[in-house]
């Protein structure tokens, strides 16, 4: 008898109304190499923690909530970084799609590369996702390693390959002052995504300190002290300057 395929998760939410289109259930996996300084979940960071799971006692728990999903509504793995686990992904995602539900994936795309054994597993992944959530952290080299302290060369690649493979996404960037919240940087994202054939929707997220109790509970010193929450009309700038009525899916995410 083939073994399981067990993934480790941090917790999961019911009726996930920010995490793709329609209701959804959302699966937090465990583990991440970022460490973004306006993390809102620093206890989903540590790999080899959390719970245990298989693809189909996370199917069962899904399928308890399917009538609230509507027509667009479905399963979101989130994290932590679900795509330190591919193989957990896989089996949810094939189950999934036999049952006609709906995929997504919400990742900052840190683990990609081209080189094997990543870049096949992550094929056969796609061939079950329907979306991807691709959290774009900071255009700028330097900016992105002060905010996550990890590079963006390979993210920037999987956002090409994505394209490449005409896979649906919808562009995040989370708007922090002082970090992210500058014209010029705004103005390079949105070149960038321009070269992309595959954008369905673009997303600003303004940064905010709801998640600043993890860090004191976890004893962590948070970096983004004395930083609040960026003004409207700098969030309102950001969306002019991303260009974020351009998309497609501009219309339906605004009637939600």
């Amino acid at each position: 008898m083939t073994k399981p395929v067990v993934g480790r998760i941090h917790s999961t939410e019911n009726f996930g109304t920010v995490d793709g289109p329609g209701v959804r259930f959302i699966i937090f996996t465990q583990g991440c190499r970022m460490r973004c300084e306006f993390c809102h979940n620093p206890d989903t960071w540590e790999i080899g923690k959390g719970r245990e799971v298989t693809a189909d006692e996370m199917i069962e728990e899904a399928l308890k909530y399917r009538s609230y999903w509507g027509e667009e509504g479905g399963i979101t793995i989130s994290g932590g970084e679900p795509l330190l686990q591919m193989d957990f992904l896989i089996d949810v995602f094939k189950k999934a799609k036999a049952l006609g539900i709906h995929t997504t994936i919400d990742t900052c795309g840190k683990p990609f590369t081209r080189e094997e054994p990543f870049i096949s597993e992550f094929t056969e992944l796609m061939k079950y996702t329907d979306l991807l959530l691709f959290d774009i952290k900071h255009i700028d080299a330097e900016g992105h390693k002060r905010l996550t302290q990890q590079s963006n060369d390979n993210i920037l690649e999987m956002a090409q390959y994505l394209s490449e493979i005409n896979q649906p996404v919808w562009i995040r960037h989370v708007l922090v002052p002082e970090r992210t919240d500058y014209d010029e940087f705004l103005i390079r994202l949105d070149e960038f995504i321009k070269t992309l054939n595959n954008v369905d929707k673009v997303e600003v997220l303004p940064y905010h300190t709801m998640g600043k109790f993890k860090w004191d509970e976890l004893g962590l010193t948070y970096p983004l002290e004395g930083i609040n929450p960026p003004e409207k009309e700098r969030v309102e700038n950001a969306k002019k300057l991303l260009h974020v009525a351009d998309y497609k899916g501009y219309e339906t995410h605004k009637g939600k």
